[in-house]
C-alpha cells in the first residue's frame, strides 16, 4: 500500500473529503487604498479554528444521538467522564470497520470500561464525532442560546473529568502556520469545556501519532509540545492536566507501531486497549492527589 492511497484512505475516514469546513491561509483580502496608509493594522486575523462553526452530513446524525442520550437524566447525573473529540474518539463506539471487513475499533473495550456497566467512577458519555475540525467541537460546546448545540449543558451532567484529544483535522485543509491554529484552537476549547463545566479536571492529550512522517514531524509533535506548555499555563494549570499518549504508540525510534492502528491514523481494537490501559492509571492518580 503506498504512502498516497493511504493519506487518501485517511483522508475518506476523517470526512474532510467532502461537507468540511475549509480556510484559507490568515489573510485579509482589501482593495488597494488610493493612498498610502498611514499606519499598518496590528490587529491580527483570527484564525476559522477559534470561532464556533456548524458542520452537516454525518454530523447531523451523530449529533441526533448525543442529543438523544443527553435527554437520559439518571444516565448524565451518572456520568462520571465526558470524552471529547472526532473521529478517534467517536470510535471508542465502533466496533466493525465500515472499509475493511475483520478490523475492529474500540467497541468492545468502550462498553467494558466506560460503557453502563462499567465501574461507576468511570461510567463515560461519548461526544466524538467523526471528522470534526476544532471549529466544530466549538460550536457544539456552544450555549444553544448563542446558536451552538450545548453539549455540555445537559441537566444533570456534572463529570469529574472531561478527556479531550482534539486537532488532527485542522492539519487537513489547514490554516496557515498550522501549529498556531490548532494550539489556539484548542486553548479556545480548554475555555469552553471550563466555562460550561468548571467543577470538572479536563485531560488533555496529546495527538497520537501518524503514519506520515511530515505530519508527525510538522504538525503532532509541534502542537504536543505547546499542548505540555498550555496544561501548565497560569490560566489553564488549576483545572487541566496533560497525558502524553505518544510513548505507548511509538516504538524506540519513535515512528507509528502500525499495528495499534487501523489506517495510520486510527487506533484499531489493540490501540483503544493501549488508550484505555495509558488513561485509567492516570485517572486513578488524578483522584488520589485530590482526595482531602
Amino acid at each position: 500500500m503506498t504512502m498516497r492511497f493511504m493519506s487518501c484512505l485517511t483522508l475518506l475516514a476523517l470526512g474532510v473529503l467532502t461537507g468540511v469546513s475549509t480556510s484559507t491561509s490568515a489573510k485579509t483580502s482589501t482593495t488597494a487604498p488610493t493612498t498610502a496608509p498611514t499606519t499598518a493594522p496590528t490587529t491580527p486575523v483570527p484564525f476559522v479554528s477559534t470561532q464556533p462553526a456548524a458542520r452537516v452530513e454525518h454530523w447531523q446524525k451523530r449529533q441526533a444521538a448525543i442529543e438523544q442520550q443527553m435527554q437520559d437524566g439518571p444516565a448524565m447525573a451518572a456520568t462520571r467522564l465526558v470524552f471529547v473529540g472526532d473521529s478517534i474518539t467517536d470510535f471508542w463506539l465502533l466496533d466493525d470497520d465500515p472499509w475493511v471487513p475483520g478490523r475492529k475499533f474500540g467497541q468492545q473495550v468502550w462498553n467494558a470500561t466506560f460503557g453502563s456497566q462499567a465501574q461507576p467512577v468511570n461510567r463515560a458519555f461519548n461526544i466524538g464525532i467523526s471528522g470534526d475540525r476544532i471549529e466544530h467541537v466549538l460550536h457544539r460546546l456552544q450555549p444553544r442560546a448563542q446558536g451552538g448545540r450545548g453539549q455540555l449543558d445537559a441537566p444533570g451532567l456534572k463529570p469529574q473529568f472531561i478527556v479531550l484529544m482534539l486537532g488532527i483535522n485542522n492539519s487537513w485543509a489547514a490554516e496557515s502556520p498550522v501549529v498556531p491554529s490548532i494550539v489556539m484552537g484548542v486553548r479556545e476549547v480548554l475555555r469552553s469545556v471550563h466555562q460550561r463545566q468548571p467543577q470538572a479536571r479536563i485531560v488533555l492529550q496529546s495527538l497520537l501519532p501518524t503514519s506520515e512522517p511530515a505530519r508527525q514531524a510538522d504538525v503532532v509533535l509541534p502542537v504536543n509540545a505547546q499542548l505540555v506548555a498550555m496544561a501548565a499555563s497560569p490560566e489553564f494549570s488549576l483545572y487541566t492536566v496533560y497525558l502524553d499518549l505518544q510513548p505507548a504508540f511509538v516504538d524506540a525510534q519513535g515512528h507509528q507501531l502500525g499495528g495499534l492502528f487501523t489506517d495510520g491514523l486510527h487506533p484499531n481494537l489493540a490501540g483503544y486497549t493501549v488508550w484505555r490501559d495509558q488513561l485509567l492509571p492516570f485517572l486513578d492518580r488524578q483522584r488520589a492527589a485530590r482526595r482531602p
